[in-house]
């Protein structure tokens, strides 16, 4: 049985890439210090294919132990908050995302010389297009462009050249994914977000959907919303990514190439306001919003081609908005019942 390493297997993106290995019939290694949420418990937890260990993913000697026995190794491990996160913690990011892939490297260029480990799937983000002014973004476009002018783009871009380096120097075989604006369930308060207050509610997510979602759930109206509400997005949902990645993962065509992992919808944060408003408030209250200061980091248009990932992989986004929004709805509803956000 194929056994993976998957680190920051507790976080958001990663509970849904362990649940799909499992699913796929693989033997699972998970690696997370819980610092952004505290221990979760999750279903896979008693899986008997999945062993979880706390440890701290920047440190190469833990990695290495970790990666002993594993063909493949996801390095998913990273500090990541919301929009407002970014801003307040830009160092922190910088710095400690970088010993995350450092240190992910260094263990997988070890567990490469012992002939174990197979290949290395880098976790990268859509932010590497922050600076990109033609769309749809292709692959290879974050090289050709500005570099991303918030820190987090900027590493996130940098996990990429690590990606590359360690191939021309090493041979370590690598695959790069970039998740475009993951949705789903299973997010909580981060333990070390930042305290931002919309209105008279404070933020507790990393993401607008269930931000949108518990703002209207708790009676904010009008809807409070960041920037003129035209930015654009394609809210992908997170089983979806994580069949993607784990594609991506296994797929002989995908050795040392990138994908752009997203749905081929776009919506703007207006329409995805008013499209919540109506699951929940229904069609006959109207929807009325206002405009909050937009953070200088927050980009105006994300919008992926996907033609490489369809194309090569053969891996298409198929859950919808609205089943998505059905989904996610009533988790953070429950959520918010229990006190957990």
């Amino acid at each position: 049985m194929t056994r993976v390493l998957v680190t920051g297997s507790a976080g958001f993106i990663g509970g849904y890439v362990v649940q799909e290995l499992l699913a796929c019939g693989y033997e699972v290694v998970g690696l997370d210090d819980f610092s952004k949420y505290g221990r979760v418990t999750r279903d896979v937890d008693s899986d008997p294919r999945y062993r979880l260990i706390k440890g701290d993913a920047g440190d190469a000697d833990v990695v290495s132990d970790a990666l002993t026995g594993c063909e493949h190794f996801i390095a998913g491990a990273a500090l990541i908050g919301g929009i407002a996160y970014f801003h307040a913690n830009p160092y922190d990011i910088l710095a400690t995302n970088n010993r995350l892939t450092g240190a992910a490297c260094d263990a997988a260029i070890r567990a490469l010389r012992e002939g174990t480990l197979q290949k290395v799937t880098y976790v990268s983000s859509s932010m590497v297009f922050e600076s990109v002014s033609s769309w749809p973004s292709c692959e290879g476009d974050e090289r050709l462009t500005p570099p991303p002018k918030s820190s987090y783009g900027f590493q996130k871009l940098g996990v990429e050249y690590y990606a590359r380096a360690a191939w021309d120097q090493y041979r370590l075989p690598y695959t790069i994914v970039r998740p475009f604006n993951c949705v789903g369930v299973g997010e909580a308060r981060a333990v070390r977000d930042a305290q931002i207050f919309s209105g008279n509610l404070r933020l507790t997510m990393s993401h607008v959907v269930p931000d949108l979602i518990q703002k209207i759930l708790k009676g904010q109206d009008p809807v409070r919303i960041l920037g003129n509400g035209s930015q654009l997005r394609h809210y992908t949902y997170g089983g979806d990514l994580a069949r993607g990645i784990v594609t991506a993962m296994g797929h002989p065509a995908a050795e040392n190439e990138d994908f752009n992992l997203s749905t081929d919808e776009s919506t703007t944060v207006i329409a995805l306001a008013e499209r919540i408003w109506q699951k929940i408030k229904g069609p006959d209250l109207p929807f009325r919003y206002i405009q909050d200061p937009a953070y200088e980091h927050d980009v105006q248009v994300r919008s992926p081609s996907v033609e490489k990932a369809r194309e090569i992989l053969g891996f298409t986004a198929v859950t919808t908005l609205d089943e998505m929004l059905d989904e996610v709805i009533p988790w953070v509803k429950d959520a918010i019942a229990i006190g957990r956000i």
